[in-house]
């Protein structure tokens, strides 16, 4: 074995070992990040990045431990960790190119389970190869640390107390600290840099390998040049912002009537502004039929409670039409409702709490006369806002002839769907219960509420309306509002499979909009693919 003086006090071994577990773990946080805005950040995603990862770490413990066995040459080992190195620092530069590509050819060739099969191939494409090489280190460290058998014990604990320490360390810095506040495109170059900087050390002590680090130095400087101005949405034009808070990818872009947030960047509007004002035309404008189904006189003030606020599209809504409305927001995320502030328009004089829903009901005793549920976000269903548990929360906070209006997002029409298991759970708490699909859309609002004349306040309030057109939106609402029957199926806080009923209705969304381009595929080939795609 070779013995370099840089590892003669094994202190440059240690750093190795720390510093690997570090960047694995910053890695796969990474990855979740640049996973979400395609797939969700759903448990889903999570499990089979996981999964993927574990993977790629224990194929690389078994390489690692054979080839120290069979030439322990420590070069090998830091050329392992230089390619990773340069592998992480290019994901920003390619990886939402990738990311779009696997999207693309997944929709149109994979008919079930989108989600799973997606994701996995962009694991497989971005993650495993240089986490295969990273897998190696621990293996091969044991090998070049162990002086002899007597002390075997105490060199591979401190190895593995070390991994674990840096792997603690790689797990709260990006999550708190390096992806709020430079993104994950930097976050990446971060880690792949210390790595490199391990490397181009190592070598450069020894006098060896020079035109490669400066190979290395050539190409670390031109991703982290180039990579912070590749977009997620990069096909996208009117982009005014994007970002990333804790929770989410986070983008602002404008059309000639709206300004557009959105968490999601294949799809989906998370907020919207209409510039001219007056309706959205989407689910906005169905919501407001709560107000009026509380019966309430045209004129008496109305306590709104909105959890999920975005960026205020329904408090909006609301001032406009309903300016008697005294509106409180609740919002998980901080940056999202300052970027309400920024490009919507959000009245100071309205309050955003942020925090969790369900736990800003739970230190509350105030009771609302509306309370809209706008926290479901295609896949991403926070299970604990949509159990029997957490709607007899929401009961507990309404006045006796209260409403809540729910926005769900996901049309099915398949039996046991996502919305079904929504609606009965809901319709276990509230004996009178309405569904209105929003027309063009794959939304549907449910009302519901303890009093029997909900439905009938509506109506009864259409006479009251002046003539415009909220009136005529309200009309539309009250000839689509369908009495729910239940079903029985609940979700609880013990079980809510919300994940794998979102990925079905998803499965059944991606295969009825892009049966088009699969007949294309079957009858033109690869080339009409390209055409229907391009022109």
């Amino acid at each position: 074995m070779k013995k370099r003086n840089i590892l003669k006090s094994k202190t440059f071994l240690y750093l190795t070992e720390f510093f690997s577990g570090m960047s694995v773990m910053a890695v796969e946080l990474g990855a979740s990040r640049l996973l979400a805005p395609y797939f969700s950040s759903s448990q889903i995603v999570w499990t089979i990045i996981i999964g993927t990862i574990m993977i790629a770490m224990a194929l690389g413990n078994v390489w690692g431990g054979r080839s120290a066995d069979k030439n322990p040459d420590p070069d090998r080992l830091y050329r392992r960790i230089l390619f990773a190195g340069i592998w992480i620092a290019c994901i920003p530069l390619v990886g939402t190119f990738v990311i779009a590509g696997i999207s693309v050819v997944m929709a149109v060739f994979v008919r079930q389970q989108f989600l799973i099969f997606a994701a996995f191939a962009a694991c497989l494409c971005l993650f495993v190869f240089p986490l295969l090489l990273l897998g190696t280190v621990t293996p091969s460290l044991a090998k070049y640390t162990m002086d002899n058998l007597e002390d075997n014990g105490r060199t591979v604990g401190t190895l593995n107390a070390l991994n674990t320490i840096g792997s603690i360390i790689g797990t709260f810095t990006p999550t708190f600290i390096t992806i709020p506040a430079v993104g994950t495109a930097i976050t990446f170059l971060i880690f792949a840099g210390i790595l490199l900087a391990l490397c181009v050390v190592y070598f450069l002590s020894a006098g060896v390998k020079k035109g490669l680090c400066l190979l290395t130095a050539l190409v670390f400087a031109f991703s982290c040049a180039a990579a912070p101005r590749v977009r997620l949405a990069f096909w996208q034009d009117g982009v005014l912002s994007e970002s990333e808070s804790i929770y989410n990818y986070l983008q602002v872009r404008e059309t000639d009537r709206a300004v557009i947030l959105s968490t999601n960047v294949m799809a989906g509007v998370q907020s919207v502004k209409m510039k001219e004002g007056g309706l959205t035309g989407m689910y906005y404008d169905y919501a407001l039929a709560a107000p009026l189904m509380t019966g309430a006189a045209a004129d008496a003030p109305l306590d709104l409670l909105i959890l999920g606020m975005g960026t205020g599209t329904y408090a909006t809504q609301c001032a406009r039409y309903f300016p008697q409305i005294q509106t409180e927001g609740v919002e998980i995320d901080q940056q999202i409702t300052d970027l309400a502030h920024e490009y919507f328009d959000l009245s100071a004089d309205i309050p955003v709490t942020t925090y969790d829903g369900r736990a800003f009901l739970a230190q509350t005793d105030q009771r609302y006369d509306v309370i809209m549920i706008d926290a479901y976000q295609d896949i991403t269903i926070p299970f604990q806002m949509s159990s029997v548990e957490f709607f007899e929360q929401v009961k507990d906070h309404l006045k006796p002839k209260g409403v809540i209006v729910v926005n769900m997002n996901m049309y099915s029409e398949q039996a046991n769907s996502i919305n079904e298991y929504l609606s009965d759970t809901i319709a276990s708490v509230f004996p009178h219960v309405y569904t209105a699909e929003v027309e063009n859309n794959t939304n549907c609002e449910l009302f519901a509420s303890m009093d029997v004349d909900c439905a009938a306040n509506l109506t009864a309030a259409l006479s009251r309306l002046p003539d415009g057109e909220l009136r005529q939106m309200m009309r539309t609402v009250s000839a689509q509002l369908t009495p729910y029957a239940s079903g029985g199926r609940l979700l609880t806080d013990d079980k809510a499979p919300v994940e794998m009923l979102g990925m079905k209705a998803i499965d059944e969304i991606i295969g009825g909009e892009l049966d088009h381009y699969r007949r294309i595929f079957e009858t033109d080939g690869l080339g009409g693919l390209i055409g229907a795609f391009t022109g």
